[in-house]
């Protein structure tokens, strides 16, 4: 009888672990997997779009947006409130200042003067802080998430990185970089709008 019942159990378990995994999906993009959902913040945030940063035959780093609800357009992804995540998993080592040059120039393309006044110090606090990390390598996963009531975090492989950057204000000044009318790159800003990747 005993054996019997671990025998069922086991098959019982078997059928429900095999269905788990029919059931869980994720987008890929450079064989770099994003999961469909997570959670941030007690907020339940799907997955919008991903895309690759890439120039000419080099790949630098696959990216997923994750929002509140789905937005195709710039102007719906800002205007969403709450927790938001953009992910980065890296193909490429690269020294972050790498980043806060890039940063810097989308920064001064999608965003108006009055705009850039406004998060200058903030801008100052946030490039402090990824270059206190000095190099992300591949296979790091880089989490920039806005979480209600204390900002941006930053984050590398699941472990806080600096002091969080109030505002979202700021945070829709950093998206911009990715989804604004002068992206660091069109084909990445097309993936993280919904567009498949291709």
């Amino acid at each position: 009888m005993t054996h019997r019942f671990f025998k069922t159990l086991h098959r019982v378990c078997g059928a429900f672990l095999l269905l788990a995994a029919f059931n869980t999906s994720a987008a890929r993009i450079a064989d770099q997997s994003f999961d469909d959902q997570l959670r941030l913040a007690d907020t339940d945030l799907v997955l919008n779009g991903v895309g690759l940063r890439s120039v000419a035959w080099l790949k630098g780093f696959a990216a997923g947006l994750y929002l509140p609800e789905k937005a195709n357009a710039p102007g719906k992804v800002l205007a969403l409130t709450g927790a938001k995540r953009l992910q980065m998993k890296m193909i490429l080592d690269v020294e972050t200042r790498e980043f806060t040059k890039a940063f810097a120039v989308s920064l001064q393309r999608n965003n108006t003067e009055a705009e850039r006044a406004s998060v200058k110090d903030r801008v100052e606090l946030f490039n402090r802080n990824l270059e206190a990390i000095g190099k992300v390598r591949k296979g790091d996963v880089l989490n920039l998430d806005f979480v209600p009531g204390q900002g941006l975090i930053l984050s590398v492989n699941g472990v806080p990185r600096g002091r969080p950057v109030a505002g979202e204000d700021f945070y829709a000044s950093l998206l911009k970089v990715f989804i604004g009318e002068q992206p660091v790159d069109k084909k990445l800003k097309a993936g993280l709008l919904g567009a498949a990747p291709g």
